[in-house]
């Protein structure tokens, strides 16, 4: 599998997998022009993706969707409790390509095989994803306000997690949004912490696990280096051999992570 998260925080998502036979999008979270020149910017070609599978509703991860959509043609496989929340701005596309995706479910696109599970985020049917060609395993766990047992039982023993680890509590607290908007982000519906996300870490990484992607990262609550520092710090004290055997990478609002195949 090859993959690049080609944005990632709370300005826009977007994920891109392939393998020999299939190229996948995860959310369209920028314009249209904006994804197509990511994407072109890692050899990709727009008009060969075979579908757009979407997490959920919000306008950060569905802000190009119906240019980008109506434009090439593509299949988007969403929840029925995202379809229904999208369906107002999706009417002028054609329905044989809105495709149902139950929470919960796999899917097989030719050589790669997706499971989605369900996430405890304020949205209509919000979902994450697994992707699968053969043994390699690939987990895409964002927007959610914590991570049950059931989500980790899913993503354990990935090769790559791209995991959100949206702010730094005190920087959230000590911040300037309202205090309902705090709530909101730190509740069960709201957002992983950067702490949360790494103590979530600590008990699905493997001797299979190779890489991590802190995503979702918040401009205003949270800072890479901060979230970067955090995480490995956390993992490095529960054992995990950080900076040998595994990785832990930056994701960008406004760049392409390199491509890397596993």
């Amino acid at each position: 599998m090859r993959y690049s998260i080609l944005a990632s925080g709370s300005s826009g998502n977007s994920f891109f997998v392939r393998t020999g036979k299939t190229r996948l999008l995860t959310d369209v979270g920028l314009s249209c022009k904006r994804i197509e020149k990511l994407l072109i910017g890692i050899d990709e070609d727009p008009s060969q993706l075979d579908g757009i599978l979407i997490t959920h509703e919000h306008i950060d991860h569905v802000r190009g969707l119906r240019v980008f959509a109506k434009k090439y043609q593509i299949p988007i496989y969403m929840s029925h409790g995202t379809w229904k929340a999208l369906s107002p701005q999706l009417e002028d596309l054609d329905p044989k390509r809105i495709i149902i995706f139950p929470t919960g479910e796999r899917h097989t696109f030719n050589d790669l095989t997706v499971e989605s599970f369900p996430v405890s985020h304020d949205a209509a049917e919000p979902m994450g994803f697994i992707f699968k060609e053969g043994e390699k395993k690939i987990s895409y766990v964002t927007d959610l306000g914590y991570v049950s047992d059931r989500i980790k039982g899913k993503i354990a023993d990935s090769h790559v997690f791209i995991m959100e680890a949206n702010h730094d509590v005190e920087m959230l607290r000590m911040g300037s949004y309202p205090w309902n908007v705090k709530q909101r982000i730190l509740g069960d519906t709201g957002h992983l912490s950067n702490e949360t996300s790494a103590e979530a870490l600590t008990e699905v990484i493997s001797q299979n696990t190779e890489r991590i992607y802190l995503a979702h990262l918040s401009k205003e609550n949270n800072l890479i280096e901060l979230a970067r520092m955090t995480v490995t710090q956390i993992l490095l004290e529960e054992g995990h051999p950080v900076g040998e055997k595994i990785r832990v990478y930056d994701t960008y609002p406004d760049q392409a992570t390199i491509p890397h195949e596993i």
